[in-house]
């Protein structure tokens, strides 16, 4: 039976919780980028902000948004989450306007969804450790 030394366990201690932290920066990340989409999505139903309903939920979403994007910069580089996070509710927010309110689907919107999605893509794997 062999013994592990203590400062490799030590590493391989922080290594695990380096791999947690990334991994929830990440879904702190995802979530407020699901988060600016649903508050986006309630924007349009406050009518100049004169439905107090509506208009608390889409403010609502939007602080969570910004509390949850704020937190993944533990994680994720600035550039990159702010990128991600504008993309995530860029294209989930046409994606709902297709979907629920009648938006077109030209071939070119659907080109530029995909070069959008393919860019936070890159962002993320091409983002520094």
């Amino acid at each position: 039976m062999a013994v592990v030394p203590s400062g490799d366990a030590e590493h391989r201690r922080g290594h695990d919780e380096i791999g947690v932290m990334f991994h929830m920066a990440w879904t702190y990340l995802l979530i407020a980028g699901a988060c600016e989409i649903a508050g986006t999505t309630l924007f349009r139903h406050t009518e100049n902000f004169a439905r107090l309903g509506p208009t608390l939920a889409c403010v609502v979403m939007w602080v969570i948004s910004f509390y949850l994007l704020n937190r993944s910069l533990a994680g994720v580089p600035l550039g990159t989450a702010y990128a991600v996070w504008t993309g995530i509710g860029a294209a989930g927010t046409v994606l709902i306007g297709i979907a629920f309110y009648g938006e077109p689907t030209s071939a070119m919107r659907m080109v530029c969804l995909a070069m959008l999605i393919v860019g936070m893509i890159g962002l993320n794997l091409f983002a520094p450790n």
